[in-house]
């Protein structure tokens, strides 16, 4: 059976990165995630485990006020009987509800927002598929400003190269191993320059 169409298990827990550097409707970031993190509950995401809150800068660099960046772990039971590439198909629906509850809007690419929740990882599947996830992953800083996919990429193709994503996803869900690279999540920190590293700060 193919990757993008075996059944996932159920209990199958996705990774999904949290963060925003604009206020909502209910206030600044910290309390606009941790609103979010309640949504997610309401449409029957189970929340595993949530990293500590962190300040990170903006990016690109200079890119309006610093992030607040969180990562959580959640299961997705109600979608367990559906196809790998379905089921995290489902999971993002549920992701871009939430966004758009909390007025996220995609005017621009990479632009500031209320809210920003994306979809990380998902086990150990790879979607399109290996080549199709090869070839976002080493697209040029050029293409990448202004190509978005019109399908899935999983895990998320720039991961590796973000400390906001890896640090706190550290917390959740230190033992994940990347899928292509062949990298564990602090194996995937160390190979970072350290100032970015370092400019990932956890809030009181």
């Amino acid at each position: 059976m193919s990757q993008d169409k075996k059944q996932l298990p159920c209990g199958q827990r996705y990774i999904l990165a949290l963060g925003g550097n604009l206020p909502s409707s209910v206030g600044a970031p910290t309390v606009t995630i941790q609103h979010a993190l309640q949504s997610l509950r309401e449409y029957d995401l189970r929340v595993k485990k949530i990293s500590r809150f962190f300040q990170t800068p903006a990016f690109p660099a200079g890119n309006g006020p610093d992030y607040v960046n969180a990562a959580v772990l959640i299961e997705a039971d109600e979608f367990a009987s559906q196809s790998t590439d379905a089921a995290c198909r489902s999971v993002l629906g549920v992701l871009h509800k939430v966004e758009h509850a909390f007025g996220r809007t995609r005017d621009t690419r990479w632009g500031q927002r209320t809210l920003d929740l994306d979809l990380i990882a998902a086990g150990d599947t790879i979607l399109p598929d290996r080549a199709g996830f090869e070839a976002w992953m080493h697209l040029p800083m050029q293409d990448q400003v202004t190509r978005v996919p019109d399908e899935l990429i999983l895990p998320h193709p720039r991961m590796h190269e973000r400390a906001f994503v890896l640090v706190p996803m550290a917390d959740v869900a230190p033992e994940w191993v990347h899928p292509v690279a062949g990298q564990s999540v602090q194996q995937m920190i160390a190979a970072l320059p350290q100032d970015e590293v370092a400019s990932v700060v956890a809030l009181d």
